[in-house]
């Protein structure tokens, strides 16, 4: 397998594993708000979020840290796609709550 290839591939998983960890956060701060346990649920999703993306990484490495790299770059970018995305998502109620209070 070429250089470029795996890089590209590294990438992409990290850009995978960012989307399992802050999907996996978005759906544990959703489920919390109706659960009996919400501190478990908090500990346990982040326990499993945590470990997942941390082999998902070493797996990804190699011992090549070129590709760990390119996994981590992808993982930022990733999160930097959520945070505009559901900022996107909740700016339209936000502004609509505030439109309410105007005189």
């Amino acid at each position: 397998m070429s250089e470029t290839l795996g890089l590209v591939l590294a990438l992409m998983a990290g850009v995978s594993l960012g989307a399992l960890f802050f999907g996996g956060l978005w759906w544990t701060v959703r489920r919390i708000f109706s659960s009996q346990q919400p501190a478990l649920w908090f500990f346990a999703s982040s326990l499993l979020r945590t470990t997942l993306v941390l082999a998902g990484f070493y797996f990804i490495a190699l011992g090549h840290w070129q590709r760990l790299a390119a996994a981590l770059v992808g993982f930022a970018v990733t999160r930097l796609l959520v945070i505009r995305l559901t900022r996107a998502l909740e700016a339209p109620t936000y502004f609509a709550q505030e439109a309410s209070h105007a005189p």
